[in-house]
């Protein structure tokens, strides 16, 4: 090689070491399921990361995104993960918390008051001591959380302002039983219907509604099949910036520091998006045609009434109290500051 840089000449031989540190890159396939759109949250974070980790590693990590589940649903995602055919997933609640039971304690209805208290939790030594347990189990690293906003219910039937109206309604929810308690304790039926196939199950009246934030309504269009959404914002909708724990060791600490600075990036992008649209929900979504209904402060305790009880024991049925045990303590620490 260096007789051959010699003989080429400065630029030639430029071209040469890019060729051969391409042929040598570390492919990371990193998946997510929405829309390849840059007004999709998970994707312009996803784009960023690209640019961003190739730029810092000059290239020895090449990132190849694969947006609209192109890799599969989160569960085939989530699996490909812990065999390692796919490196780097940006994943939802649901199928995480199938995997790894303890993220379910996230699932809490009526819990963050805003943004800044939900990320200021994630962000400390509990969601540091629940992420290393979580790789510990799965061999799947969680590098950090972004969240898609939060949670509203639409429906195709009836405004819904109080637990009460919630009666008769099949309500779509993800595929881990604990969004079924959340929905059942409010007085709907729920169905688990994967996320590719959410706009087919509201279009054909297999489910009235289901629940989402702002981003995944517009971006899935599903406000097309809804006539009404209410701004209850029951749950944060958290998306998991995952990586294969095997890949992630395989790399040196330089590369290791490149994709963890750019998933620090990836996340004040994809939290400030959805920040910006849950800020203006009501105009965003009565633009797509849904009417919507707020829900006052008093009607919106009605709801914790109902579902943050059920779902918790629930959740300590599940998992056990230590999780939500702790998470009680974070809570009760950020509100003391």
């Amino acid at each position: 090689m260096k007789l051959t840089t010699r003989l080429l000449g400065g630029a030639a031989a430029l071209a040469l070491f890019t060729a051969a540190s391409a042929a040598h890159a570390k492919d990371l396939k990193y998946a997510h399921f929405q829309a390849a759109d840059m007004s999709s949250p998970k994707h312009a974070a996803a784009l960023a990361f690209e640019t961003c980790v190739e730029g810092k590693t000059s290239g020895s990590i090449d990132v190849q995104v694969f947006p609209a589940s192109q890799l599969g649903d989160g569960n085939q995602i989530i699996e490909g993960l812990q065999l390692g055919t796919v490196q780097m997933g940006v994943v939802h609640d649901g199928p995480i918390s199938a995997v790894y039971k303890p993220f379910a304690v996230f699932a809490m209805p009526y819990l963050f008051d805003d943004q800044a208290m939900a990320w200021s939790i994630v962000d400390s030594s509990f969601g540091d001591e629940l992420f290393e347990d979580m790789r510990s189990q799965t061999g799947i690293r969680i590098l950090g959380l972004a969240d898609n906003g939060v949670r509203n219910f639409t429906n195709s039937k009836v405004p819904v302002a109080e637990p009460d109206d919630m009666k008769g309604l099949k309500m779509r929810v993800m595929t881990a039983p604990v969004w079924t308690k959340l929905v059942e304790s409010l007085g709907a039926s729920a169905t688990p219907v994967p996320w590719p196939e959410l706009p087919g199950a509201l279009q054909q009246g297999v489910v009235d509604g289901q629940e989402n934030g702002v981003t995944n309504i517009v971006n899935a269009s599903l406000y097309q099949h809804q006539k009404y959404v209410s701004l209850d914002g029951h749950v944060f909708s958290w998306h998991a910036y995952m990586i294969n724990d095997d890949f992630y060791n395989g790399l040196t600490e330089d590369e290791k520091l490149a994709v963890d600075q750019c998933v620090e990036i990836s996340k004040v992008i994809h939290r400030g998006m959805t920040a910006a649209q849950d800020a203006n929900a009501a105009t965003i979504l009565g633009e797509k045609g849904l009417e919507v209904v707020p829900v006052s402060p008093e009607q919106k305790a009605k709801f914790r009434d109902l579902a943050q009880p059920a779902v918790r024991e629930y959740i300590v049925g599940e998992i056990g109290e230590d999780w939500p045990s702790k998470l009680d303590e974070a809570v009760a620490a950020y509100r003391s500051q």
